[in-house]
Parts: C-alpha cells; structure tokens; sequence
C-alpha cells in the first residue's frame, strides 16, 4: 500500500463500518448514502489488499486484518477529532440532555441525588429516563439515542469484560460498578412462613411472584434452585418492582428481590424479609456505555456523578437497614442474615 495516495476519508467510513457492523448503520452515522460507504470499502480493500469485512446475518464481521487495524485507526481519529474540534463541557454553562435507560426500582434511588447534582451544578442540563426491559442492553445503546443503561447485567459485562483484555479488538462498550446487593424473599408480614425460618422445601411449595424487566418467565433465584435440582411455582409475572410491593403485601405470593430494591416496592412497611434458603450470586448494579458516544461533549459527566450517587445510595440504604431493625416484620430476617451472610446492604465500587 502506498499511503501517500491514500484517501484519509476513507478511515473514517471504516472506523464507523467497525463500530456498527452494519452498512446502512454506518451511512446515518456518516450522512452518506449505502451504496456511497460500499464503494469506499472498495477502494479502502483494495488499497490493503484484505476484504476487511465480509457478510454475516443482517450485518458485517470484521476480518482479522480488520481487527488489527481497528484500535489503531480509531485511536488516530480521536486524536484528530480532539485537535481540530475542542470542545470542554463546562456543566454550568451547559445546555444538553442526557438519556439513561434502568428499572423503576434502580431509578428511585440513583435519580433523586442525581437530580439533585444537575440543579445544583448543571442547571441547564437535562435527564431523560426511559424503562430498561432488556437483559442485554447493547443493542438498546448501539441502535438508539441512550447515553448510559443502568442495572443487573452479569452475562453482559463478562463479555464486555473478556472484549477488553482482548489485545487484538477493540472493546465497544465501557462499564462501571455501582453498588450491589443480596436478593432476599419478600412476604407479606402475616404470611404462614414469616413466623419461623424459611426452609427450601417451604419455599419451593409457596406460590411466588417473578419480577422480570424483560418478560422472561425465569429469573436468576431459579437459575439457582435449578442448580439444586428444584423448582417453583410461578404464579405471576410483572415487570415493576412497585406493583411487586402491592401485590405481595395484598396476596400469599413470595416474591424475591435486591435487598436495596426493598423500599422501591412502597410497601417495606407491610412486608417481611427473610433470608433465602440457598445462595444466590450478589446482585451488581453497572452502568454500561458504548464508547464511540464518549466522543460527545460531557458524556463522561453523568458518569461520574453516578458514581458519585454511589455513597449517596448507601447511605439511603444504611438508614433504611436501621429503619428495619425497629421493624418487628423484619427482625427476625435481620437476625438470619447476620447469622448467613454478610449484612452489609450496599458495597460499593470504585
């Protein structure tokens, strides 16, 4: 290859040819049209001598040339982005909007200090929350106007995880821990099996409530009765913490939540905790970003106050876990837990 007669421009068609894997994706992204994008691949090929990317479903995979390639190029980009388009988010002059996908249960604890952040020192700054139904948000990010998805995604971020340690790709998504928790059974406070501590053989006979933001009718407390060799019976399905609360408070329904999640539900008051008979993996609260949007101005700043948030929810969290003790529905599953596991109702990450 010769790269003094190499077009430049078409580095930035395959920079975003690679980040979407899609043609017709990459030709909104670079205000051109397919066949426009086709015919730059064409020449960029024929210029390294390599298909660079070949056809796969209703995208594009990269070839290992490509791969090579790829952080290189992209990194040379921002680079140049950086020096020809200076741009510094100063938050108090600010006048953007930032969207963030999570649950009901997870926005009732970040948003509030969030939002207490913004005005205090991004008055011109708005926020956008839109409900995350998926477990696998990466599509949601890749293909939609969504800055940052916030919840429990374990399968996920052990990808993201592997992609970066990955020395020859370059890993599309970023990700951070929040803060995590335990799942615990919630009860109405007169039920049958508050009284006493719960066995797995009396909660695999109870009827139970599945709280799934995805419509999946398998939740992770069954992935882990199913490593048991046990089942339950799943009497309802929602998609909403707070309709959990009332409809356990009101019914014989066990239901299975995040112990943070607990006052989500309105209804901490009416309810007991206790301890769940078999242990389940703790609950890790992550935010997770496709980078390629971190070229926009500020985008980092929500993120960082996220994190700052984190020990705002923990303390929330702390008080509502001594709340709890005065709470004689839910003494005795305070003293189970110290007994089981640690009690702790938030970690937090860095």
């Amino acid at each position: 290859m010769n790269f003094r007669t190499l077009d430049l421009n078409l580095l930035r068609v395959f920079d975003e040819v690679m980040a979407e894997r899609n043609l017709t994706r990459a030709a909104g992204k670079l205000a051109m049209t397919q066949p426009a994008v086709s015919n730059a691949l064409k020449r960029l090929r024929e210029a390294l001598g390599d298909p660079l990317v070949v056809r796969s479903g209703y995208g594009v995979e990269p070839t290992p040339t490509a791969l090579s390639l790829w952080p290189a190029v992209r990194d040379a980009l921002a680079q140049l982005r950086a020096t020809f388009t200076p741009s510094a988010f100063v938050p108090a002059q600010a006048s953007t909007q930032f969207t963030l996908a999570m649950a009901d249960a997870t926005a009732s604890l970040l948003i509030p200090p969030l939002v207490a952040i913004v005005e205090r020192e991004a008055p011109g700054v708005s926020l956008r929350v839109m409900p995350l139904t998926t477990r696998d948000p990466r599509q949601l990010l890749a293909t939609q106007d969504v800055d940052v998805a916030v919840g429990h995604f374990p399968g996920v971020i052990a990808s993201v995880s592997v992609e970066e340690i990955q020395p020859e790709s370059a890993a599309l998504f970023g990700h951070r821990r929040l803060y995590g928790s335990h799942y615990a059974c919630v009860m109405r406070r007169d039920h049958p099996l508050a009284s006493d501590e719960l066995t797995l053989d009396a909660y695999c006979a109870a009827h139970h409530l599945l709280v799934s933001v995805s419509g999946r009718p398998f939740g992770h407390v069954d992935e882990g009765l199913a490593a048991l060799g046990r089942t339950r019976r799943i009497v309802l399905t929602v998609n909403q913490f707070f309709t959990a609360g009332i409809v356990v408070a009101n019914s014989d329904l066990l239901t299975a939540l995040p112990r943070h999640f607990l006052a989500s539900t309105g209804m901490a008051s009416r309810v007991a905790v206790r301890s769940l008979p078999m242990k389940l993996a703790r609950v890790d609260v992550e935010a997770l970003w496709l980078r390629r949007r971190g070229a926009r101005p500020g985008h980092d700043w929500p993120r960082r106050d996220r994190a700052r948030c984190s020990p705002v929810v923990a303390r929330a969290l702390a008080r509502r876990k001594s709340a709890a003790r005065g709470n004689p529905g839910r003494r005795r599953g305070c003293a189970a837990r110290s007994r089981g596991r640690p009690g702790r109702a938030a970690m937090i990450g860095s």
